[in-house]
Formats: structure tokens, C-alpha cells, sequence
């Protein structure tokens, strides 16, 4: 338990700093452009190091890992490094879920090895249905049928329960609230709506940018009656609701407006093998890169991240509103996953 009490059952994976878009509130092109200095390669986690940091985050009770970035089908056989994290099992001997976070745009080129690698499940980020807003999201020329065809050739491959995230921000993106839903009702994927967040110090976030959860529910639930549901598991930060009408659910994660950091069970590990305890955090105290380098033992690696969780106290969301200054140093999305 951490010093709130919340158990450790999540750990999120960053495998690459670098990314194929430049999505304005993840990695702006004026600060990531081409003059921007990427991690060399041997100050990355190698897929050995991370697979031991894994096991020894299964020891401690993590039951699902989740790969991010950056866009971490960047990084060269991935799917190597999910066929060995999907051998693993829990404290109770069930296989640890194994799952992704993508921008879809090479994903119709792996979907099938990352499915024959064992991968469980697939989250897309999306966030417009129409070529313009997609565009001006990403900051790229990359259309939009790039990732609906990689949704599709996921679900060739034999994933289900796809879910599909959308980062809404007002005046940029709100207007394809209710074109995204009515894309993707009835076609068994999992729409999911996030508030957009003041994540790292470059998206020049402002609370009047944010389209709330209650601005969401109610664009869509005029046209399309919605039901709430129950989550699937304790520290689920999506809310879920259904349509009436039964053509499917849809989730929205709303971490500025109703904050659910008394039930966040996620650590996470950075590209260069830091560890991080909040998606807002300002520092990380614990390096396990030096440690696995300087040939620390399991039970060294075991005790630092037990140590970091046990001195955790983040609840960045729930004070947010408090704050008369918001922190200046947090670190980006980029570098530590979304």
C-alpha cells in the first residue's frame, strides 16, 4: 500500500520518447521539432532490463502492464518484448494482462504479430473522425483512414474490446463529439472521451480549454439516450455508459473535473528506467536504470520500487483546484505515457 492506502496493480510502460504525430497536447511541433534531442538508444531500458523490472513489479502484485511512449510501435520488435512479458504470471499464477496504447498509424502493419505475441488488449488514441480535425490534432499529414484501417486490421487479427481514447479540447476538436460517437456506435469498439489535462509544462494548457464530463454526456445523450454502468474493476478510471438503445458503451475519463486519484492503483516506468507514481509528477527520486547497470539484485530492484510506492502520497487532480500556482517542472506525457 502506498501512504494513502492504494494498492499497486497497475504499471505503465514508456518504450520510446519519440513519436510518429505531433499531437498539440502530448508533443507540440515548437518544442518537439527537428532540432529536438531524442534519448540515445543506450539510455533506454533494454527489453532484458524491462522484463526484469517487470518481474519484479509482478512480485510486489502489479497485474496488468501497459505498453506506451511516445508511440511505442516506433520501437523495433515490440512484439519480442510482449511475447515474454505475456509469459508472465501473477502472485496467484493467472497470466499478467499485457496491453497497448497506440496512435494506430502502424498498427496495420503489426496488429497480426502483436496478437501472435500474445498482446491482450489495444487502446488507440484518436481524436477526430474527419481528415481536417485529425490533422490539426496530430499537427501532421497523416489521414485519418491510416488509423481507422489499423482498428480494422486489429480486429482481423482477433482483438476485441478495442477501445478508441479522444482528447477533447474546446474550440479545436468539441464539434466531433457526436460525429465520433456516431462512428463508432454499433461497431463493438469502446469510445472513450478524456478532459483535456495540464500533463507536462508545453501544451499551454487553460482550465477554459477543458470540455467537462457532464458537456460530453449531455452532447451525446440528447441525440442518443445513455444508461450508466458499473466498472469493470476497482480502479477504473473510465465512467461507463451504454445506449439505450444497445449499440454500444461509451467511457469518459475526467481527472480535471471529477477527480479519482483515491482510487489510482498505477506506477510507471519511464523510457529511461525512472519511476514515476503520478501521470503529474515534477521529479522521480528512484532510477532503477543505474541500479540494473550497476548489477543491483532482484531483491535490490523489489525494494526500490517498493520504497517509491510506499512514500507515495500523489493526488495532483484532487488539489489541482486548490493550487494558486500550477507546478512549472511537470514532466511531459511523452516521456513518461499517457
Amino acid at each position: 500500500m502506498d501512504a494513502m492506502l492504494r494498492p499497486m496493480r497497475d504499471l505503465r510502460i514508456s518504450v520510446t520518447d519519440r513519436c510518429n504525430l505531433r499531437c498539440t497536447y502530448c508533443m507540440p511541433r515548437e518544442i518537439f521539432d527537428r532540432n529536438h534531442v531524442f534519448l540515445p538508444r543506450n539510455e533506454l531500458l533494454c527489453f532484458e532490463e524491462i522484463e526484469k523490472v517487470a518481474r519484479a513489479f509482478i512480485t510486489l502484485g502489479v497485474q496488468k502492464i501497459r505498453l506506451t511512449g511516445g508511440e511505442p510501435l516506433l520501437r523495433r520488435g515490440i512484439e519480442n518484448l510482449i511475447f515474454e512479458l505475456a509469459s508472465l504470471t501473477d502472485t496467484e499464477g493467472k497470466p499478467v494482462e499485457v496491453t497497448l496504447t497506440t496512435n494506430a498509424v502502424l498498427l496495420s502493419q503489426k496488429a497480426q504479430a502483436l496478437k501472435d505475441a500474445g498482446l491482450s488488449r489495444l487502446t488507440v488514441s484518436l481524436d477526430g473522425i474527419s481528415d481536417a480535425v485529425f490533422k490539426r490534432m496530430s499537427d501532421s499529414n497523416v489521414p485519418v483512414a491510416s488509423v481507422l484501417n489499423g482498428i480494422a486490421a486489429a480486429e482481423r487479427a482477433g482483438f476485441d474490446a478495442i477501445k478508441v481514447n479522444m482528447v477533447v479540447r474546446r474550440f479545436v476538436n468539441d464539434h466531433e463529439i457526436l460525429p465520433m460517437a456516431e462512428h463508432f456506435r454499433n461497431s463493438g469498439v469502446t469510445l472513450r472521451f478524456i478532459e483535456y489535462m495540464d500533463v507536462g509544462i508545453t501544451n499551454g494548457w487553460r482550465m477554459d480549454d477543458v470540455v467537462t464530463a457532464e458537456e460530453i454526456l449531455q452532447s451525446i445523450g440528447s441525440q442518443y439516450p445513455l444508461e450508466k454502468m458499473y466498472p469493470n474493476s476497482s480502479g477504473e478510471v473510465a465512467k461507463r455508459w451504454r445506449y439505450k438503445d444497445g449499440s454500444g458503451e461509451i467511457g469518459i475519463i475526467a481527472s480535471v473535473t471529477q477527480a479519482f486519484c483515491d482510487a489510482c492503483t498505477r506506477m510507471r516506468l519511464s523510457t529511461d528506467g525512472k519511476l514515476y507514481t503520478c501521470l503529474f509528477a515534477e521529479h522521480s527520486n528512484t532510477d532503477l536504470r543505474r541500479l540494473l547497470r550497476q548489477n543491483g539484485s532482484d531483491a535490490d530492484i523489489i525494494q526500490a520500487i517498493a520504497n517509491c510506492w510506499a512514500n507515495r502520497n500523489d493526488r495532483y487532480s484532487q488539489i489541482r483546484h486548490e493550487l494558486t500556482e500550477l507546478p512549472r517542472n511537470k514532466i511531459e506525457m511523452s516521456y513518461i505515457g499517457g
